[in-house]
C-alpha cells in the first residue's frame, strides 16, 4: 500500500490540498504552484509505478482520488476566488498590493453572499464565481471514464484534467503579474481577466474533458522520431514558449496541444482511408 509511486500520489493530493487552502486565503498567486507540484507528483508516480514494477488496481484508484483534488476541486476554488477578485469595483479607493487586494476583495464577498452585508459585491454578479465549480462537476465524470474507458492507453479521449488544470492557471498567474497595469484599466487586460470572460471558458473548457475527442498522449513507447512526431513538436514548442512568454505560454501551449492533436487525428484518419 505505501510504496513510493502511491507516497507520490499522496503527494499529489496534498499539493492539491494545500493549492485550496491557499486560494481561500487569498493568495491565487501562490496557489498555481501547488498544483504544478502536484504536477510533477502525477507524472513521478505513473513513471515511477512503471519502472518499479509497482502497478495495480489500488494504485490506479489512489491516482483519480488525488487527481480529482489537485485537477478538480483546486482548480475549480482558484478560478472561484479569480473571478471574485476580477469584480474590480473598488480600485478608485484601494491601494495595496495583489495579495492584500484579492483578500479585501474575497472577504467582501464572503459577507456580502453569506452574511448579508451591504457592500459593492451586493449585486447579481456575486453568484458568477459559482460557476467555477463546473469544473471539479466534469473533472468528476472526466476521471470516473478514464478509469474504464480502455480506449485511452494510447491516447486521450477528451482533454486530460491536467491539461485543463494547466489552463486555468494562466488567470490567476496572468492576473498577478499584471495587477498594477490591469488596475490602471489597460484595454487587454480588461478583456481577457473580465469576469465574465474568464467565466465563459470555463463552460467549453469543462466540457472538452468529456468530449469523444482523441487527443496526445506524451507516453512514450519508444524515442525514435517516426510515430512520435507530433510528441516532439510538441515539447519543442514548449521548450521555446515557456523561457519566452513565460506566464502568457500557458494558453498558447494548450492551444497548440489541442491544434496538434487534432492534426494527428486528421491525418491517421487519411491515412487508413488510403489503405
Amino acid at each position: 500500500m505505501f510504496n513510493i509511486p502511491n507516497l507520490f500520489t499522496s503527494f499529489n493530493l496534498l499539493l492539491g490540498a494545500l493549492s485550496i487552502i491557499l486560494s481561500l486565503s487569498g493568495r491565487i498567486d501562490l496557489a498555481p504552484f501547488a498544483i504544478f507540484g502536484g504536477l510533477i507528483c502525477d507524472f513521478l508516480d505513473g513513471f515511477l509505478a512503471r519502472k518499479l514494477n509497482q502497478q495495480g488496481e489500488l494504485g490506479k484508484q489512489l491516482d483519480s482520488l488525488a487527481d480529482m483534488v489537485t485537477f478538480g476541486l483546486a482548480p475549480g476554488v482558484m478560478m472561484m476566488v479569480t473571478i471574485i477578485a476580477s469584480i474590480y469595483m473598488e480600485f478608485p479607493v484601494f491601494e495595496g498590493s495583489f495579495q492584500s487586494y484579492v483578500h479585501h476583495e474575497l472577504l467582501n464577498w464572503q459577507n456580502a453572499i453569506f452574511y448579508g452585508v451591504p457592500n459593492m459585491m451586493d449585486a447579481s454578479i456575486m453568484y458568477l464565481p459559482f460557476v467555477a465549480l463546473f469544473i471539479p462537476f466534469m473533472s468528476m465524470f472526466r476521471l470516473a471514464k478514464f478509469n474504464i474507458d480502455t480506449r485511452q492507453s494510447e491516447k486521450f479521449i477528451g482533454v486530460p484534467t491536467p491539461m485543463n488544470t494547466f489552463f486555468f492557471c494562466f488567470f490567476p498567474l496572468g492576473l498577478a503579474q499584471g495587477f498594477d497595469i490591469w488596475k490602471m484599466g489597460n484595454e487587454l487586460y480588461n478583456v481577457i481577466f473580465d469576469p465574465y470572460v474568464m467565466t465563459a471558458w470555463i463552460i467549453p473548457m469543462s466540457i472538452l474533458l468529456v468530449a469523444e475527442i482523441p487527443l496526445i498522449s506524451l507516453k512514450f513507447k519508444h524515442f525514435h522520431w517516426t510515430g512520435n512526431e507530433f510528441r516532439y513538436i510538441f515539447l519543442i514548442s514548449c521548450g521555446i514558449l515557456i523561457p519566452a512568454l513565460m506566464v502568457w505560454s500557458i494558453p498558447l501551449i494548450v492551444f497548440l496541444y489541442l491544434i496538434l492533436s487534432l492534426t494527428e487525428n486528421f491525418i491517421h484518419k487519411q491515412k487508413q482511408h488510403e489503405v
